[in-house]
């Protein structure tokens, strides 16, 4: 009985993340608004539609309480600008993130790519051993909408890239923070399994 929360910050249309959650084996997903009303869960996710200073004013309220869960040992898949967030800032910006991660977020290289970057692209897998990615092949195509990426000096958290004019980081991991740069809902089978993967990290916490 995995349950999980969608955590809206303002991000828009949430169907798709919340249908792909229920799809793929979740007991019971909620979409939320306000941390301080969550009934327990077996995991919490950050969806990936939005811009970065709004949606860090937006979850400030909650910040502390997202923390606690955090040291909780609840799972959290944040996806695309819910994975920036975890960072110190972002030049999209010009709050500060919630240093969740170390590490910033920058703009793709206008020179080389087209901006944003929309569409599939496949991922280099660099750890076998990610619990995210458990049954995924190298090479797989996941689906990208993105102008910015993360660059940190921690590549151990760095479980999978993609090549778009430079190498960017397509999958964190640490602990109990699992990050796509990718929409997962949206990247067909491979999306599904890992969708299917952070749902049995859910199930398998004490």
């Amino acid at each position: 009985m995995t349950r999980i929360a969608i955590f809206d910050y303002g991000a828009g249309n949430l169907f798709s993340l919340k249908a792909a959650l229920e799809r793929n084996g979740a007991k019971r997903v909620v979409v939320i608004h306000d941390l301080g009303k969550l009934e327990s869960v077996d995991g919490l996710v950050l969806p990936g539609v939005g811009n970065f200073d709004p949606a860090i004013i937006s979850i400030q309220r909650d910040k502390e309480l997202l923390f606690k869960l955090i040291d909780d040992g609840i799972p959290l898949l944040a996806i695309c600008l819910g994975m920036e967030m975890l960072f110190n800032k972002s030049e999209e910006g010009t709050m500060e993130g919630l240093n969740i991660l170390n590490g910033e977020v920058i703009i793709l290289p206008k020179k080389k790519v087209k901006i944003p970057h929309v569409g599939w692209n496949n991922i280099k897998i660099r750890k076998k051993e990610s619990k995210l990615l458990k049954d995924i092949n190298d090479g797989s195509w996941v689906y990208y909408v993105h102008s910015y990426h993360v660059s940190t000096k921690n590549k151990s958290m760095i479980v999978a890239s993609s090549d778009y004019g430079i190498s960017i980081p397509a999958v964190i991991e640490k602990g109990n923070l699992f990050g796509t740069q990718f929409h997962p809902e949206k990247s067909g089978d491979a999306g599904a399994i890992m969708v299917r993967n952070f749902l049995r990290v859910c199930s398998e916490k004490e």
